[in-house]
This record gives structure tokens, C-alpha cells and sequence, in this order.
């Protein structure tokens, strides 16, 4: 999620660039129908938001973005390739709750140092629908729990796998900062399509070697995700990247730019922005120990809450924690060791231990705070750091592979429910008409 809470937090960061007032908004046209995206439409006041967003984005840059039509002819795909995703998320029963949209309004807003309030009203001044920028957050956030499902479900990752990955000494500790140019090639390609493919991404090359940004002809010619970021695919971890991407960029001078790879996929450009070491996993693990008053039937919260301030108040007044524990704790795990946690990382002991134990210094004691067990008094003991590098390296290596699996599944996903729904293109100036499903 955090990655489009930023997309949107981003336009926010950007003034209009003229006021608009009531008289201009009703002054415009009546709508229409650019695009039919099988039940659904998409209006051209849909578009141009898209496109006056992104024309905000690179204001101080606008050198970057292509010319209007092939702009408008990116976003459109984009808004299509939405409508398609909500449709399908829709019909398989995935949805994001208004809790959901409201905490990722309130991220939103803490992002620009706002609250809610005052982001409605950044966005009105923007001359923008709070209720429409409300429905795109909801879908983005579907769209989402949709490729988790559709990662879950089509992502699996064998100890077989993971041996092999771990004998075969591949996981690698670098990390890789890459720019990214994607150019498709739908399923079940006609030779026609792929030489279309490569001739586009040949064009591409062309113009980066003979003085093009990377991040203008990512924009103007790429079909990936994070096209409109300039294909800037950030610090990434070797293991996460493809491994033909890592073979090639392990050759490659910090801002050299690949020729064209051929992937299943399509046609792939790579920048390299920078290498670096990942260094040792260390993380930081508390010993701590703790009294737990349980509640029940004939213990209420209220109540089971005074009785765990009775005992902090005993400890704080001088009594030996590890005494205390042993007469009052009921966490039968532990009390007769006094409360003893032993070492343990954050969360390990669930979200809210994990929450008081980072607030404490060594030797405090915590204020009571209720969990689903009950009610505790923890005492910080120490702290440590410890390199996992070791111990992590089976899940990291399972992750890994999961990730890299999840993305192609994905990618192949979205082809197939690209080529299932009908769209009926009605934008001036494209090669309108409809795709039936099944069409390549």
C-alpha cells in the first residue's frame, strides 16, 4: 500500500497552477464516453484528470512527459487496465472496507502533515471531487487485495525450491538500484507483434543513447507499473530482480543503459543507478519480563486492570519483580520463572507487547496495557543487536522466491483478464473499436 499512498500523497505536494473557480468548472463540456471497459465506462473527464494530475507531477520538468496524444493514449490504457482489475476483483468477491479507505486517507493526509479535514480541502482547492479521489483510493486499495489474492493463489514456493536456492549459493546480498523499461508482448504473439515490440523498444534505446532521459522514455515508451515514475525501480534487493536483469547489470557501469532483453513478457531496458552492499540483518531483541492478569467471566477488564496496577505499584514500591510475578502472574508459561520473556525480537509476543517494549529504557517498568490475554505490567531488562543473517536466510530465500513468482503470475493475470473483456476504444484521434474477449 505504501507505494500508491505516495503516487497520491505526491499530487498533493503540487499547487495548481491557476485557481479554479466555480464558474470554470460548470463552463466545461458536457462529458463523454472515451472508452467502454466491458459493463463500465471511461469518461473523458476521468482522462483528463489523469492527465492534468500527471501534468502537475512534472511541472518544473515537463520536458520528460511525450506529446499530449501519446500521453493520453498511456493513461487511458492504464485507466482501462483499472476498470478491468475493479470489474474482476468486483465478480470474485475482493473489496476494500470504508475502514480500509479511511486509514489510508488519514496516511494520505499525515503524509503531506495534514489531517483528513484539511486534505478535503487541499483537494477541493485543487479543483478535484473529494469523492472521486475517495472512490480512487478504495479501488487502488482493491486493486491490491486482488493481487494478493491472485498471488496466493497462483504463487507457490516448494522446500525444494528453497534448498536449491540456498545449495546453489544464488542468494546473493547486494543490492541493486535499476531503472526499468518494460514494452509488452500480449499472449499467444503473432511474429508481427513481437517484431512491433522490439521495434518499439529499439526506438527507445535510440533515443536514450542519442540524448533522451531514461525517465522521459520510460514515460513515453514503457509499459510498466511505474512508468509514470520514470521507471525508477528503487533499491531492490539481487534476489528480488530477475536473474537475467542481475546477470546483465552485474556487468554494467553505474549509468550505463542495457540493450533490449527479450523476457516472457515482453522486451526489457535497464539503467543501472547504483550498487551497494546489503550488509549484515541486524536486528534488535529485547529481554524483558512481565505479570499477566487474565480476564474472564468472573474477572472483568476493570477489574483484572487494578489488579495489575496493585502489582506494579508492589514493585515499583520496591518489591523483587521476579517475586511478584511468581505469586500474581497467571501466564502459566512463565510465572514460576518469575515473568521471564527470555530474548525475543519485536512482535514476537504480538503487536502491542512489541509496541510498550520499544517505548521502555532498561530497568522501567511499564504502565498496565491490555491485550487479548489480559491485562500486564512489563519491565524492560536489556536490549541487544543481533546479526540473523544466518537464521533469516530460509525465509529470505522463500520470499524471495514467492516474490519473483508472484510478479510473473500477476503480469500473466493481468494479459489474460486484458484479453477476456471487451473494450471499445472511442478516444479522437486512436485506432478506435472494440476488442472482443479472446482477441489477442
Amino acid at each position: 500500500m505504501k507505494a500508491f499512498l505516495v503516487g497520491l500523497a505526491l499530487t498533493l505536494l503540487v499547487p495548481a497552477a491557476h485557481p479554479v473557480s466555480a464558474q470554470a468548472v460548470t463552463a466545461q463540456p458536457l462529458d463523454r464516453i472515451v472508452a467502454v471497459v466491458d459493463e463500465d465506462v471511461v469518461l473523458q473527464s476521468e482522462l483528463d484528470r489523469q492527465i492534468d494530475t500527471v501534468t502537475k507531477q512534472f511541472a518544473n520538468n515537463p520536458q520528460q512527459l511525450p506529446p499530449r496524444d501519446v500521453l493520453e493514449r498511456q493513461l487511458l490504457d492504464r485507466l482501462i487496465m483499472q476498470k478491468v482489475q475493479v470489474a474482476r476483483a468486483g465478480s470474485t468477491g475482493v473489496k476494500a472496507s470504508d475502514a480500509e479507505v479511511d486509514q489510508a486517507l488519514t496516511q494520505i493526509a499525515k503524509q503531506n502533515n495534514m489531517d483528513v479535514s484539511q486534505l478535503r480541502g487541499a483537494i477541493q482547492r485543487q479543483g478535484l471531487d473529494y469523492d472521486q479521489f475517495r472512490k480512487g483510493v478504495r479501488e487502488q486499495l482493491i486493486v491490491q487485495h486482488l493481487r494478493q489474492r491472485v498471488a496466493q493463489s497462483r504463487a507457490h514456493v516448494s522446500d525444494a525450491e528453497v534448498d536449491s536456492l540456498l545449495k546453489n549459493g544464488n542468494l546473493n546480498r547486494g543490492e541493486l538500484h535499476l531503472g526499468y523499461i518494460m514494452i509488452n508482448v500480449p499472449d499467444g504473439a503473432t511474429p508481427e507483434q513481437i517484431d512491433e515490440a522490439h521495434a518499439k523498444a529499439a526506438e527507445a534505446k535510440k533515443q536514450i543513447d542519442g540524448g533522451m532521459d531514461f525517465a522521459a522514455a520510460a514515460i513515453r515508451y514503457s509499459n510498466a507499473e511505474n512508468a509514470l515514475q520514470g521507471g525508477d525501480l528503487g533499491w531492490r534487493g539481487l534476489n528480488e530482480l530477475p536473474p537475467a536483469l542481475v546477470d546483465v547489470a552485474g556487468k554494467m557501469q553505474d549509468g550505463q543503459v542495457s540493450e533490449p532483453l527479450r523476457g516472457p513478457n515482453g522486451f526489457h531496458i535497464i539503467k543501472l543507478l547504483g550498487k551497494r552492499d546489503s550488509g549484515a540483518q541486524l536486528v534488535t531483541e529485547y529481554h524483558a519480563r512481565h505479570v499477566l492478569i487474565k480476564t474472564s467471566e468472573l474477572v472483568s477488564s476493570e477489574q483484572a486492570e487494578k489488579s495489575a496496577a496493585a502489582v506494579r505499584q508492589r514493585i515499583v514500591a520496591g518489591e523483587d519483580f521476579a517475586k511478584a510475578a511468581k505469586e500474581s502472574s497467571e501466564d502459566d508459561a512463565n510465572a514460576r520463572l518469575g515473568g521471564d520473556l527470555g530474548w525475543f525480537s519485536g512482535d514476537a509476543y504480538g503487536t502491542r507487547v512489541g509496541e510498550i517494549v520499544k517505548t521502555l529504557k532498561n530497568g522501567e517498568i511499564s504502565q498496565p496495557f491490555q491485550t487479548d490475554a489480559g491485562w500486564h505490567v512489563l519491565q524492560l531488562v536489556d536490549t541487544r543487536s543481533t546479526d540473523k543473517s544466518g537464521e533469516l536466510q530460509r525465509d529470505q530465500a522463500k520470499n524471495i522466491l514467492f516474490q519473483r513468482k508472484a510478479e510473473d503470475e500477476y503480469e500473466a493475470f493481468l494479459r489474460q483478464i486484458r484479453s477476456e473483456a471487451y473494450v471499445d476504444i472511442r478516444l479522437p484521434g486512436v485506432n478506435a473499436g472494440a476488442t472482443k474477449p479472446g482477441a489477442p
